[in-house]
């Protein structure tokens, strides 16, 4: 599966995900390595969830993960914390935020 065929199975599985519980600003920048190498962002901004295929410079976090990683924990079959400890998550920049993740997943 290539970057694109990922995003877009990403985004149809999220895009819907209900974030009025999120106060604020939050900007997760999601670095794909494997396969579906690439980059998109998840936002959430004025209670509104936008899902992109772009880098984010106004990001709180960057997380690098496998695709192959991300599709486990979008399954429920990985935990994030168990993976960060492994090595094979890695996150830049504010570690709380990052865990906002888990919302979604």
């Amino acid at each position: 599966m290539d970057f694109h065929e990922f995003f877009n199975m990403v985004r149809e599985k999220f895009i819907d995900t209900d974030v009025s519980s999120i106060d604020g600003k939050l900007a997760i920048q999601i670095n794909l390595t494997g396969e579906a190498a690439g980059a998109f962002y998840i936002e959430v901004k004025d209670k509104k969830l936008s899902i992109e295929p772009y880098t984010y410079n106004d990001r709180d976090v960057a997380i690098t993960i496998s695709d192959t990683n991300f599709k486990k924990l979008m399954d429920r079959k990985a935990d994030p914390v168990l993976l960060f400890t492994l090595g094979k998550l890695r996150v830049e920049g504010d570690p709380g935020r990052a865990l906002e993740l888990k919302r979604f997943l």
